[in-house]
Order: C-alpha cells, then sequence, then structure tokens
C-alpha cells in the first residue's frame, strides 16, 4: 500500500509519526511511553508498571468501570489493547475509519485521565499474577530472562518478579503514571487516511492533559560473558537453549540486514545450514536464529530445543557452520536466495495499515530513528558476503556471550555445550581446529 510519512513535533514537547495511506479504511494508533518494567522505583515493586497497563482500560474521568468504558470504545467494532516490556509501554488501537475521532477521543481519556481505583487494582494483581505463573510453563520464557540476568542486565525472571506483585499499592501505580505518562516522553505513530485530518490530530494531540516533563533515558547495563547456567526443571523433557553474543553498540541498519541475511541462511529454511541440516539428520524439530541493535548494544542469538541424546550432534553443527561463517565459506547462490526471501517478505509486509505502522514503530519508539521504506529493497541487495562475515566476526571477537538452558538434566551436559562454542572464540580459522 502506498503511503507518506511526516514526522511532528508538537508544542507539548510530543513527537509522532502521521502516516497517510490513501484510501484506507482503518485507522491504526499507537501511543508509547518510556515507562516499562526497567522504570519502576525498585526491583520491590517491579510489576508496577505491568499491572498499570492492565488498569490502562479501567475506570477514568468520564466512565465509572471498566466494563463500561469496554462497552463504549468497542461498539463499533474498535479494537485496543497495550503491552508493557522492559523500556516500554504501549498504548494501541485499530477502528474503523468513520470513528477515528471518537477513539482518539478515548484513547487520550485512558492515558491522560486514569482513576487508579483498588477494586480493579487487586483485581488486576490477581490477572497479572496469573499471567505470570502461566509463563513458567513456557520454556523459552523462563530461559531469556535468565539470559539477560547472566549478561548482566538488570532484570528479573518471571519467579522473581510474581512475589513483587503484592508490594504494589495504589500510590506506587499514581506514582508511576505521573512520572512516567508526560507529553516529552510520549510518542506516537498514527495510521489511516489523513487527507484533510492532520490538523485536527495535531490539535487533539497538543490537549493531551498530561505533565510536559523529559523523555527519560534508556537504562545502560555493563555487559558480560557468564559460565553455562542451567534452569532446572523437573517437567523439561528436552533442552531448551539459548546462545546470546554481545557487542558493545548499536549496529547499523546495514548490518543488521546482512546479520537477518545470514541467520536464514543458517536457520531459516528446512535447507539452511543449521536448522535444515539438523533436520535431515533427525536432531531437532526447530532452531532459529535473531539480531537486533538496542541503545547500547546488539545481540545475536541462536536456540531451539533438542532431545538430550541428540544434543552434542546439534552443537557440532552450531559449532561447525559457525566457523564457515567466520572463514567466509559461504556461497554467493547462498546469499542471493537469502536476499530474495527478504525482498518478497518486504513486499508482503505492507498490504494492510497495521503492517505499514509496524514497520515504523520499532525504530521509532526506540530511539526516534524514521527508517526510510523505500529504500529498503537497495539495502537489503547491498548484503555482502564481506559484511556478513565482518558482522558476525566481531561477535566472536568481542568474547561477550552467554549459553543457558532449561532442562532437567545435569549441569555436565551443558558444560559440555558450552566448551564445544568456546573453541569458536579461541580459534580464528577452521582449518586449524
Amino acid at each position: 500500500m502506498n503511503h507518506t510519512v511526516e514526522e511532528v513535533r508538537l508544542k507539548n514537547g510530543a513527537r509522532g509519526l502521521l502516516i497517510d495511506v490513501p484510501g484506507a479504511t482503518v485507522m491504526s494508533m499507537q501511543f508509547q511511553f518510556r515507562a516499562g518494567s526497567r522504570y519502576a522505583k525498585s526491583n520491590d515493586i517491579e510489576e508496577v508498571a505491568h499491572i498499570m497497563e492492565h488498569l490502562a482500560f479501567g475506570a477514568n474521568a468520564r466512565f465509572k468501570t471498566e466494563h463500561e468504558f469496554e462497552s463504549e470504545f468497542t461498539k463499533n467494532g474498535a479494537y485496543h489493547n497495550a503491552y508493557t516490556s522492559d523500556l516500554s509501554m504501549v498504548y494501541e488501537a485499530t477502528c474503523a475509519d468513520f470513528e477515528w475521532d471518537r477513539i482518539l477521543d478515548l484513547q487520550q481519556l485512558s492515558i491522560c485521565e486514569p482513576k487508579f481505583n483498588e477494586d480493579e487494582l487487586q483485581a488486576e494483581k490477581g490477572n497479572v499474577r496469573s499471567e505470570l505463573t502461566s509463563y513458567l510453563n513456557d520454556h523459552y520464557r523462563i530461559l531469556w530472562p535468565k539470559v539477560q540476568q547472566l549478561m548482566g542486565e538488570d532484570v528479573l525472571t518471571y519467579r522473581q518478579a510474581l512475589p513483587t506483585i503484592a508490594n504494589v499499592t495504589l500510590s506506587d501505580i499514581k506514582e508511576h503514571h505521573k512520572r512516567t505518562h508526560t507529553t516529552r516522553n510520549m510518542r506516537f505513530v498514527i495510521a489511516g487516511k489523513l487527507l484533510g485530518r492532520k490538523a485536527d490530530i495535531k490539535r487533539q494531540m497538543e490537549s493531551f492533559g498530561l505533565p510536559e516533563g523529559e523523555r527519560l533515558e534508556a537504562p545502560r547495563d555493563e555487559m558480560r560473558s557468564a559460565p553455562a547456567a542451567i534452569i532446572r526443571r523437573k517437567d523439561a523433557t528436552n533442552l531448551t537453549f539459548g546462545w546470546s553474543l554481545n557487542v558493545p553498540r548499536e549496529l547499523t541498519d546495514a548490518e543488521l540486514d546482512a546479520m537477518h541475511v545470514l541467520n536464514h541462511i543458517l536457520t531459516g529454511t528446512t535447507h539452511s545450514r543449521i536448522f535444515g541440516t539438523a533436520r535431515q539428520k533427525g536432531l531437532a524439530y526447530h532452531v532459529g536464529a535473531y539480531a537486533g541493535a538496542g541503545f547500547y548494544n546488539s545481540s545475536w542469538d541462536i536456540s531451539g530445543q533438542v532431545n538430550h541424546d541428540a544434543a552434542p550432534a546439534l552443537f557440532d553443527i552450531i559449532r561447525q557452520e559457525t566457523y564457515n561463517v567466520l572463514n567466509g565459506e559461504l556461497t554467493q547462490k547462498e546469499i542471493d536466495a537469502a536476499k530474495s526471501f527478504a525482498l518478497g517478505r518486504y513486499q508482503m509486509g505492507a498490504q494492510t495499515v497495521g503492517q505499514i505502522s509496524s514497520f515504523y514503530t520499532g525504530r521509532y519508539f526506540a530511539d526516534d530513528f524514521i527508517k526510510d521504506y523505500d529504500k529498503v529493497p537497495d539495502s537489503i541487495n547491498d548484503v555482502s558476503l564481506e559484511r556478513i562475515v565482518k558482522t558476525a566476526r566481531e561477535f566472536i571477537d568481542h568474547k561477550v556471550w552467554v549459553l543457558a538452558a532449561v532442562s532437567s538434566g545435569e549441569r555436565a551436559e551443558i558444560q559440555e555445550l558450552h566448551e564445544k562454542l568456546q573453541d569458536l572464540f579461541e580459534v580464528k580459522d577452521a582449518s586449524t581446529a
């Protein structure tokens, strides 16, 4: 879908993107604050942000209960939600084009004029407790917060976060809202048919009844390596593992494109070098790879599930294929195929207003960077073997990494797998291994 993007900076300090999608029949709205769990006053009330998010569509200045507000919001089919991460709290809504102004008004009401009350607080504390407890049945959810901790991030695991729910008071909720929900700390992306509407949208955004405040700084952690770690679960029937590597800088978009191409070559298909080989040998049902850039650090992760008896053979493949990458042993045919896949996904990724909005929100909410949609094909096509190898080698050369697993087995098992990967950081050329 064709679209145009305009960044607006409002008098109250808020900033956002207005994305005009001619002919769109829906409107998508997202509002982000740096107000996630890392902005809690202390780890003793770490879940304050999460609980406040659950209260986002409760009682407010115009509606006495969540039920009344929900009934009004959704009467014409509109959808709303909110979510919390370590850094962000995001409010989102999608509605029919004909009621965009009504929904924007209701979003403003819930963000700016909540009436937090004790009854709803106690109910949502119970719901958050239930949510986190359910995550304890998901081994990947158990794994990654522990990996973050091991690498130096000041976060809690879900098991550690659960007891903090009881500590959160109504005063904590109100304090968190007041401190984090300010206009300078707000970013927004509104997408839909905006012709003739931008002035009205800006005017309404200027009227958000929030203090001006400041854009909160992103927390910074000192990243480090750690010994192999096992999270022992008696109910774990296999090994759920995560291998995470870190470099102390934000990768460029060009470097991220290179890593995305590499990850596709390694794990993207059933004929990929790691996942595909593992499937052909009957070793693992799924192995995935991810690369991402943060404010101060970037990560490269390989994760999956594997039966205990197959784990050594799988890690031999991971080690050998990583050696091959570091030595530049990728074919141009593989690289071209991965680029073609990326270009296809790019073209498929702008079929709806929501997809278009999502293309921009990740980077814009993180660091105010506006991605250029039209330049994506050129960026993908510019990926080269040299850039892939150089970026991957930096992760190995920096030597900050962690291997952790959820397992019912013994620590010696994960230590053996750790030693296989350790070789990568000690040998520069696979031919000498």
